[in-house]
């Protein structure tokens, strides 16, 4: 007979090292033509973080993403950046690439504030132009005032800098301190289908809800949760590597499974937009995060669905079946 269950897995994960420096640093260059260049040591590992990032300098320059050119992890032309790890990027990159777009950013106010009649702290870049706070039609274009900047001014827009999240180091004695500066949080509900003559696993449907403090592409994160469920959902039921004196007997993956897509349930995202005051913009990060409570919520499921507890992952139908056959041998000696 084939019994539903429903479980639910919670989790909280930090953004960063452990009280270790992990800097990165960004130059953000405002060209004369309204577009900009931005370094970043940062690398595309298929997260979309490059799209992120140009979205973030853009914001900060009140141009659009498709006016950021963005030249990233190559070690001869852009500054170092500890790596696109631990969840950090969007985080710690991105509070360095606000900080570099903000630095240029005040260079093309101090241009354009004698042209304007104001002060530079009277100016505000937005829709391409450096106009004076609360009076839009008072405006510059951001290629004009770049262009006065370089060749009237004799500083171009051109700003770096960098970010290392504040930490204070563990009490050994206590294991009092604040090892990370952000956490993220979840929580994911999986329902699944399990049959109790073979063993056998399904997931029906997995709901996800992020906290990445405010995102700043939805789209993006919703996709970076839907990989990492389907992560989990791999962790969970199929993969697993054995040995044999010593050597992996599946190094392939005709034998070491991964799910594919016909093997992932239905998906329900949900984003909570907790705006983070210490973030860019807002934002915390989504990465590892999100496959974290995935296994968790379907070990609970397939508890709710037969009564028993998978503690060897991944949950096969054989390891399944066996849990189930020494449950009902242990209430036959106790009935």
């Amino acid at each position: 007979m084939k019994r539903r269950g429903k479980g639910i897995g919670c989790m909280w994960y930090p953004i960063g090292f452990t009280v270790m420096a992990n800097p990165s640093a960004a130059t953000v260059k405002v060209n004369t033509d309204g577009t900009a260049t931005l370094l970043t040591g940062t690398v595309e590992t298929g997260q979309g973080a490059l799209t992120v990032l140009g979205q973030i300098a853009a914001e900060a320059l009140g141009i659009s993403t498709d006016d950021v050119h963005v030249v990233s992890g190559d070690t001869d032309t852009t500054p170092m950046d500890t790596g696109a790890i631990a969840s950090r990027t969007t985080y710690v990159t991105g509070n360095a690439i606000v900080r570099a777009a903000e630095a240029a950013r005040e260079l093309l106010f101090e241009a354009a504030a004698p042209l304007l009649g104001v002060k530079a702290d009277q100016l505000e870049a937005r829709d391409k132009r450096i106009q004076v706070l609360g009076f839009p039609s008072k405006s510059l274009p951001i290629s004009e005032v770049a262009l006065h900047a370089e060749t009237n001014v004799g500083r171009p827009a051109i700003g770096s800098a960098s970010y290392n999240p504040p930490t204070v180091p563990m009490d050994p004695e206590t294991g009092q301190g604040k090892p990370f500066n952000t956490y993220v949080y979840a929580t994911q509900i999986a329902e699944v289908e399990v049959d109790d003559e073979t063993g056998e696993v399904e997931i029906l449907r997995i709901v996800a809800v992020h906290d990445c403090g405010t995102p700043i592409n939805p789209m993006l994160v919703e996709g970076q949760i839907q990989g990492g469920i389907s992560m989990g959902v791999g962790f969970a039921l199929q993969e697993e590597i054995l040995f044999k004196d010593g050597v992996q007997v599946n190094p392939n993956l005709t034998n070491y499974i991964m799910p594919t897509s016909l093997d992932m349930p239905e998906l329900e995202v949900e984003l909570v937009d907790n705006y983070d005051p210490t973030g860019p913009f807002g934002a915390k990060g989504a990465g590892e995060p999100t496959a974290v409570p995935t296994a968790a919520a379907i070990m609970n499921a397939i508890y709710d669905a037969v009564g028993v507890r998978i503690t060897s992952l991944p949950a096969t139908a054989e390891k399944v079946m066996m849990a189930i056959l020494e449950k009902r041998e242990q209430e036959a000696k106790s009935a």
